[in-house]
């Protein structure tokens, strides 16, 4: 099997106006395999979020190396972004819908902007809404949606341009226990089912334990359970 994400010896570290640096990552090294789901699990202040977005290319690492789909990913603005709008898909624990537009419309809308007809945006999101159970939910705005079909139609939403990975942070920790279960199980059956990697971050063990492995992140160093 081929590697979806390979980040070899990543540090950072943030100034935030102190005479000193803070580090947050310590030579982290971490490999994906294609279609592999794994939990990333911190203590909170323990640096999940940087990696997460030094993996997606929303950060660049002050040393170390970052490889997509084989690809090693340089600083340039532009071939970044077209790596980040091509092969990463993102979730967030607080779904962040487009409000005045439907569910659908949020799905479609990135799909548009990376070149897809109107008419193959709206199948496919649809086949996304579907596999979610919000066939019935489509042509519904944010605010008209529980909270649970609203991070679906983020994860639909990160899905929508096929990447090769998905990075999650806490994607269901703003979500109720029986309702986090429900969504985590939708979710899981789409990275699957797209065969793509996912690295999704969680405090919550028994959602961790439904993955294919667990990796912990403490005080920048990133180790395997």
């Amino acid at each position: 099997m081929s590697d979806a994400l390979k980040l070899r010896g990543i540090t950072k570290a943030y100034n935030l106006g102190m005479p000193t640096e803070i580090p947050v990552l310590n030579g982290v090294d971490l490999t994906l395999i294609s279609g592999e789901v794994v939990a990333l699990v911190a203590p909170s202040g323990a640096g999940k979020s940087t990696l997460l977005h030094v993996a997606g290319l929303l950060d660049t690492p002050d040393e170390g190396l970052v490889e997509i789909g084989g690809q090693a990913v340089g600083n340039g603005d532009r071939a970044r972004t077209r790596l980040r709008r091509q092969d990463v898909g993102f979730v967030y624990q607080f779904h962040h819908l487009l409000q005045e537009f439907t569910a659908l419309e949020n799905v479609v809308l990135p799909q548009l902007v990376n070149g897809v007809s109107a008419k193959e945006a709206r199948i496919h999101a649809l086949q996304l809404m579907n596999k979610v159970g919000l066939e019935n939910r489509v042509g519904h705005r944010p605010a008209e949606l529980s909270g649970g079909e609203q991070q679906r139609v983020a994860f639909c939403r990160a899905l929508a341009n096929k990447p090769k990975i998905l990075l999650a942070d806490e994607p269901t920790g703003n979500l109720d226990p029986g309702t986090s279960d429900t969504v985590f199980a939708a979710l899981i059956d789409l990275v699957r089912s797209s065969g793509m990697s996912a690295l999704i971050a969680t405090h919550n063990l028994e959602l961790a334990a439904r993955m294919d492995r667990l990796v912990s992140l403490d005080a920048g160093v990133l180790s395997t359970s």
